[in-house]
C-alpha cells in the first residue's frame, strides 16, 4: 500500500509562482494560466492531449502547487541511463490514458540536480509522485505497464484519501482499457453472466488443467462452486439449515452449508471459524472433508486477506 510520506524536505527546492496565476490557484504549468481558469475557457480535453511537463527550477513549484489538485508524477531521469526514454515515453502513454487525472513532469537530473537530491534518489530512471506537496515513491528502474497501472490506481487512491480528486480539462477521465481475459476465462465470465455455474466451473477447470499455477483460476473455481451450492437454496432452507446446525454441531452438511452461507453474506470469519471449530471436533473423512472446504473457502475471500490468516492459524493449532 502506498502512503503520504514526509521524509523529504522540497521547501528548498521553492520558487515563486509564476506571474499572473491568481492567487490560491495552481496554474498549468509553463501556461502561466490558473488551471480552473483554462477549463473555463475551454481547454482541451486532457485525456487527448499529452500532459507531459518538462521540470526546471523555474516551474518546479508550480507542479508542486498543482498536486494539491492532481497527483504529478516526477520521473527523473538522465541522458547517460539507457532506460530513462524508454522510462519516460511508456509513463507518458499510460498517464495520458487516465483523461487528466495525473500529470508527468519529466526531470533531467543533469540539468536539475537538486531534484535528485530533494528526492533522495538513489539511480535513474526513477519515478515519485507528490500529492499535496508530500512525496510518494512508486519504482525505479524499467516497469511494465501493467505494473505502472497498478501503481498508478493505488496513488489516486492515495490521492482520494488525502482529498485531491481534481481532474485537468474539461471532459471526464478516462478509465485505462483493460487487458483482454485469456478465452477460457472469458468464457467462465460469460457463463457467470448467463446463470450457469456448472459450465463456468468446467471453463475455470480446463484453464488449470492448461496451467495448474493459475491463482485466478482456483479462485474463480472456488467461488462459482459456492454460487452453486448456494443456488438452489431458498430463504426458508436457509433457516432449515442453519437450525439443523445449531442443534447438531457434528453434521458435516449442515456445518459447511451455514458456512457458505456465512461466507456469502459477509459473515467470513463466522464462516471460517465454523469449520475450524468442526475439524477440531471430529476426525476421519468427515474431518479432512471440512479441511478441503476449508481451503476453498481461503481461495474465495482471497488468501491474502487478514481473515484468512487468522483463520490459518486457528487451522494449525487444532491441527497439529
Amino acid at each position: 500500500m502506498l502512503n503520504l510520506r514526509g521524509a523529504v524536505d522540497l521547501s528548498s527546492l521553492k520558487q515563486r509562482p509564476a506571474p499572473g496565476a491568481a492567487a490560491g490557484t495552481p496554474p498549468v504549468p509553463g501556461s502561466g494560466v490558473p488551471a480552473d481558469a483554462a477549463t473555463a475557457a475551454g481547454t482541451p480535453d486532457a485525456g487527448a492531449a499529452p500532459l507531459r511537463v518538462n521540470v526546471t527550477e523555474g516551474n518546479f513549484q508550480e507542479l508542486v502547487e498543482l498536486s494539491a489538485q492532481v497527483p504529478v508524477v516526477f520521473a527523473l531521469w538522465a541522458p547517460y541511463s539507457p532506460e530513462s526514454a524508454g522510462m519516460v515515453d511508456s509513463l507518458e502513454q499510460v498517464i495520458n490514458s487516465y483523461g487528466g487525472r495525473l500529470v508527468l513532469g519529466a526531470a533531467d537530473i543533469d540539468t536539475f540536480p537538486q531534484l535528485a537530491q530533494a528526492f533522495q534518489v538513489q539511480a535513474v530512471p526513477t519515478a515519485v509522485a507528490v500529492v499535496k506537496g508530500q512525496p510518494v515513491p512508486l519504482f525505479q528502474g524499467s516497469a511494465g505497464d501493467a505494473q505502472v497501472r497498478a501503481l498508478l490506481d493505488e496513488l489516486l487512491k492515495v490521492a482520494a484519501a488525502n482529498g485531491v480528486t481534481g481532474s485537468l480539462g474539461g471532459g471526464a477521465a478516462r478509465e485505462p482499457e483493460p487487458a483482454p481475459l485469456p478465452p477460457l476465462h472469458q468464457a467462465a465470465y460469460d457463463a457467470i453472466e448467463a446463470g450457469d455455474y456448472e459450465a463456468a466451473a468446467v471453463a475455470y477447470r480446463q484453464a488449470l488443467l492448461e496451467m495448474p499455477s493459475d491463482a485466478e483460476a482456483k479462485a474463480g473455481l472456488a467461488q462459482v462452486e459456492l454460487m452453486a451450492r448456494l443456488q438452489p437454496l431458498s430463504a426458508n432452507d436457509s433457516e432449515a439449515l442453519r437450525t439443523l446446525a445449531a442443534d447438531e454441531p457434528d453434521n458435516l452438511d449442515a456445518q459447511l452449508g451455514v458456512a457458505d452461507l456465512d461466507v456469502a453474506g459477509g459473515h467470513v470469519e463466522d464462516g471460517l471459524n465454523r469449520v475450524v471449530s468442526f475439524i477440531g471436533r471430529n476426525f476421519g473423512p468427515e474431518r479432512e472433508a471440512a479441511r478441503v472446504r476449508l481451503l476453498e473457502l481461503f481461495d474465495v475471500v482471497g488468501i491474502h486477506d487478514d481473515r484468512v490468516a487468522k483463520a490459518r492459524q486457528a487451522l494449525a493449532r487444532v491441527l497439529f
